[in-house]
């Protein structure tokens, strides 16, 4: 965890999902002022399935009229971003745990999008930095 806290958040070749605590979150969205990319917090308290995880999405990036609401329409929404015109990116995604402990294969799934995304991005030579807070505890095991 305090790793990330070192990455140089300008660069690309660092990019990649990250569990983080919640008292993380403060610190990195601190440490992103002083960069160029654009800190996106996602707040999935409420989140317990897909398709509430997917209207959190929604509304924390404002995805184009066009977004359709899929698995599918996630990964390639968030390999573009255009619409939110940055220079790269710091998705800050607090209590992840609600939507793993309701249910752990979307949000593997939704791990995996993620990771995705930031390899994308990484080969467009972009930065992309998805933390996803979890309990100590928790982002201890899901590290692991």
């Amino acid at each position: 965890m305090n790793s990330l806290l070192d990455i140089d958040l300008n660069a690309a070749a660092s990019n990649g999902v990250f569990f983080v605590t919640q008292d993380d979150i403060a610190a990195l969205h601190r440490k992103a002022q002083s960069t160029s990319l654009r800190t996106l917090p996602i707040d999935l308290h409420a989140c317990t399935d897909k398709a509430s995880l997917l209207r959190h999405l929604d509304d924390a990036l404002h995805f184009p009229a066009s977004f359709g609401g899929n698995w599918d329409a996630l990964s390639d929404s968030l390999r573009d971003l255009s619409w939110l015109g940055s220079e790269g990116y710091l998705l800050l995604i607090m209590h992840a745990e609600t939507l793993r402990e309701a249910d752990e294969a979307e949000f593997d799934i939704f791990m995996g999008i993620l990771d995705e995304a930031a390899e994308s991005w990484r080969a467009a030579n972009v930065p992309f930095f998805a933390c996803i807070a979890l309990p100590e505890s928790a982002a201890d095991e899901a590290d692991a």
